[in-house]
């Protein structure tokens, strides 16, 4: 039986993270696992309080945000598992979640990533992912499959590959990670995963979806919806996107499609929001992209200023 490691991260959501733990308890029958969750620099530390009460619980403190692909990176170094289990700490599991994905690593040599159904936990009769289709390079869109639907049992039959797995919850092989590496750090926040999962598809490996497979995900409860901090990251890791994967010609049609189409769109909609705060941080955001490296670890202004 091989060794599926869960890795969730914590950032100032104690009782969030507590209702994963319990749930992983209350559903699972895999018996190989081990829990790790990374606490993301809290304001408290929760650890010294979790320790006792969830003795059979691996926890990881780092005293600061290191954002979400920092912090499942941190959390993934001391894991032991063949698999690796990665989900927001704002998910609760359901029954065979476990065993259903690692049932499909364990008979598919080319499956390196695998992601199950997400729904809405508000009401877990909508379906927000069976999978994703591919990045267009030219605008850096794509399209969450089923997401909104109502689930009727539509996708319970969906096996096999999609574009991209959910950052939500996916299931990585160890060996898939020695091939592609780990989710690049200086995305902190959005574009991470799908980054993750084009090193992973261009290392050989296809990335799959189970639609048997369910997890609810109380969705918006890490970052407020347009929040400033979301809008500096959305953009700036949007442009990242691109530098780190398109082609060059793609990449020139894409920069230039942003600068004409979505920068005065952005604009405009944040006028008539009366989110006029917001002028700036998208200026930010294309400006880190032009005075700093696709590989560069410094963040800018806003983790500190925003977060």
């Amino acid at each position: 039986m091989k060794r599926v490691s869960v890795v969730t991260i914590n950032f100032n959501q104690d009782k969030i993270t507590e209702e994963l733990l319990d749930s992983i308890a209350a559903t699972n029958t895999y018996e190989n696992l081990e829990v790790i969750v990374v606490d993301n620099g809290s304001t408290v530390n929760p650890v010294p309080k979790w320790a006792p009460k969830y003795p059979n619980v691996k926890f990881i403190r780092s005293e600061h945000n290191l954002g979400f692909s920092g912090g499942n990176n941190l959390g993934i170094k001391p894991a032991t598992g063949d698999y690796y289990f990665l989900v927001n700490n704002d998910t609760e599991f359901s029954p065979g979640l476990v065993q259903k994905l690692v049932d499909i690593l364990d008979t598919h040599p080319e499956v390196g990533i695998i992601s199950p159904k997400l729904v809405y936990d508000f009401d877990r009769s909508i379906i927000q992912y069976v999978g994703f289709t591919q990045v267009d390079y030219y605008t850096c869109r794509n399209r969450a499959v089923g997401k909104g639907e109502k689930d009727t049992g539509q996708y319970d039959n969906l096996l096999g590959q999609t574009g991209y797995c959910h950052g939500g919850a996916m299931m990585v092989k160890r060996e898939t990670c020695e091939k592609a590496g780990l989710m690049a750090d200086n995305f902190f926040i959005y574009y991470e995963e799908v980054d993750w999962g084009e090193r992973i598809n261009k290392s050989g490996y296809q990335a799959w979806v189970r639609g048997d497979a369910v997890i609810y995900h109380k969705e918006s409860m890490t970052v407020g919806k347009n929040s400033p901090f979301k809008e500096y990251f959305m953009n700036r890791n949007r442009i990242l996107f691109i530098r780190h994967n398109a082609p060059a010609f793609k990449a020139f049609v894409f920069y230039i499609y942003f600068v004409l189409m979505v920068v005065p769109r952005n604009i405009v909609n944040y006028i008539k929001e009366k989110k006029y705060n917001f002028i700036s941080i998208l200026f930010r955001a294309v400006w880190w992209n032009i005075t700093h490296k696709k590989t560069s670890e410094e963040l800018g202004w806003v983790v500190n200023k925003v977060s």
